[in-house]
């Protein structure tokens, strides 16, 4: 029966959303890979070294050889042999880097109209091999195609909504911890919490650790005057997201944000101009209190998942709105959904100003320095990108979230650090991904520029570059994405992803025009 359901969900991928045997899966896997003549960055945040050559058997790092010096001539004879059978990759003066992880990745939805596919093939074409999705389309069946690689997709680790599925709600302690139960019996590798009655949060909470699984949580206005970060953390949440919550614990001269008296919190512009305003409202940096909380979160070894790019467009509405990958690989169903609107989430744009922009741009200095300082006191601190949502596109967004720690005040190493291991150690899988060593599975990054001087060149689009004979270029862009062993042309992905969009086009002669322009 397990398996009848699984060839008719490979059946529905083939006819609606592009999956089919005669497509593109990728090379491998192999008896053996050599990957030659890398330098490798190794996530860990030590420096990069090269030229090395990598040996992966069957997915599992098995050698990683030196092979050469700076300007002194790699002897040949003396590099690891290929078997018969292996397959030999020529990334010589090449950067390999771990697979990307994506803390908080959703899988698209009706309301984008984002097909798993689009999404997955945006995130591979940007090195991410590992996702996991706080909450969003029901992502059992395409986590189980994923791990048997039989869908262009990263790793997918699937955090429930809290509540997903309960007819009449979660009302009681016991039914929290029923619920918990459940979502564990069936396969979720977490929960994904919004808030609750403080009772509730924390029946949950307790069943939840004591299954062992992970815990993420976006704490909303409405449950966040009773329960923020630190009742969480202390009540066992491995993880937050974003930063509400945050600012509440560290309040120190009122309880609740200073909302405006005609506040509405379904009114999207109200929501998101008043929290613009919030982290002015804490405890100032360094402050008593404000260390007391980070040292607290500290010693509950807490993780934060800022997703700084998501709320880019609230600091800069046009930079974001403008960007140059919508007009290829934004979709047109999603564009409707980023432009202003009363109804879609996070379309906020009612009457968005200099104030507002002004305001988000203080807000981020202040957000940003406790996120920093809780990495320089030992803290971890992962990437997020919360893709499909206020002009953010998955994929793009991203390596636009690497960037914004780089502007946090990451070494760039640092920022590499945050992207791999520090999530594979959040989500439990640090002896199996995030870095490379022996022992691990063969999750890969292959660029042809260093992304430590210039974070850019992740970009699908690559990074602008004059040459010396005075020629404009684009430098970089995702050479090869290496998951379970199995080699992706990140190009050819990205182009996948162009000729979506562009069949989507054609359909309705659709062109990309600015909100409230007319052609």
């Amino acid at each position: 029966m397990k398996l009848f359901k699984l060839l008719i969900l490979i059946l529905f991928f083939s006819s609606f959303n592009g999956y089919s045997q005669d497509d593109y899966l990728g090379e491998g896997p192999f008896n053996q890979l050599i990957i030659r003549g890398v330098m490798l960055i190794n996530g860990d945040g030590s420096p990069p070294r090269g030229p090395v050559d990598i040996i992966v058997e069957n997915n599992i790092i098995t050698q990683i050889e030196v092979v050469g010096y700076p300007g002194v001539e790699i002897k040949e004879n003396e590099r690891p042999k290929l078997k018969k059978g292996g397959k030999e990759l020529d990334a010589n003066g090449m950067y390999l880097l771990p697979g990307f992880i994506d803390m908080h990745g959703h899988i698209g939805g009706d309301s984008q109209g984002a097909s798993p596919e689009y999404v997955f093939k945006l995130w591979m074409a940007h090195g991410i091999t590992t996702v996991r999705q706080p909450s969003g389309i029901n992502a059992k069946e395409l986590k189980q195609l994923s791990a048997k690689n039989k869908i262009v997709a990263p790793r997918i680790f699937d955090y429930v909504g809290f509540g997903s599925g309960a007819k009449n709600g979660i009302n009681t302690p016991e039914e929290a911890r029923e619920w918990v139960r459940e979502n564990a019996k069936n396969g979720a590798d977490g929960i994904k919490f919004f808030g609750a009655e403080p009772k509730i949060m924390a029946a949950a909470l307790d069943e939840n650790k004591k299954l062992g699984l992970g815990s993420a949580c976006h704490h909303a206005q409405l449950s966040v005057a009773r329960w923020n970060v630190l009742h969480s953390a202390r009540a066992g949440l491995t993880s937050m997201e974003h930063w509400y919550g945050l600012p509440e614990a560290l309040f120190d001269d009122r309880t609740v944000q200073n909302y405006p008296l005609d506040y509405n919190y379904q009114n999207e512009q109200h929501r998101f101009e008043e929290a613009g305003k919030l982290w002015a409202q804490a405890a100032k940096p360094y402050s008593e209190h404000w260390n007391n909380v980070m040292n607290e979160l500290l010693e509950l070894d807490f993780t934060l998942d800022p997703t700084f790019n998501i709320y880019e467009a609230s600091r800069d509405l046009h930079r974001a709105r403008r960007a140059e990958w919508h007009e290829d690989y934004t979709l047109p169903s999603l564009w409707k959904f980023y432009e202003p609107s009363k109804i879609s989430h996070g379309s906020y744009w009612h009457d968005w100003g200099t104030e507002q922009e002004v305001s988000w741009r203080k807000n981020y200095e202040l957000w940003m320095t406790f996120i920093n300082e809780y990495k320089n006191r030992g803290g971890r601190v992962t990437a997020g990108s919360d893709s499909g949502f206020i002009y953010q596109l998955y994929g793009f967004a991203y390596i636009r979230e690497l960037e914004l720690l780089r502007e946090a005040g990451f070494h760039p190493l640092e920022v590499i650090r945050a992207a791999t291991l520090n999530g594979a150690e959040a989500l439990k899988m640090d002896d199996k991904i995030g870095s490379i060593q022996v022992g691990k599975f063969a999750d890969f990054v292959i660029v042809d520029e260093n992304p430590l001087q210039n974070l850019k060149v992740l970009y699908g689009t690559g990074a602008i570059k004059l040459t010396k004979e005075n020629e404009v270029i684009r430098a970089g862009g995702v050479q090869y994405t290496i998951k379970d062993g199995i080699i992706y042309d990140a190009k050819r992905l990205l182009a996948d992803v162009k000729a979506m969009v562009d069949a989507e086009k054609a359909k309705t002669n659709w062109k990309l025009v600015q909100p409230g322009m007319r052609e």
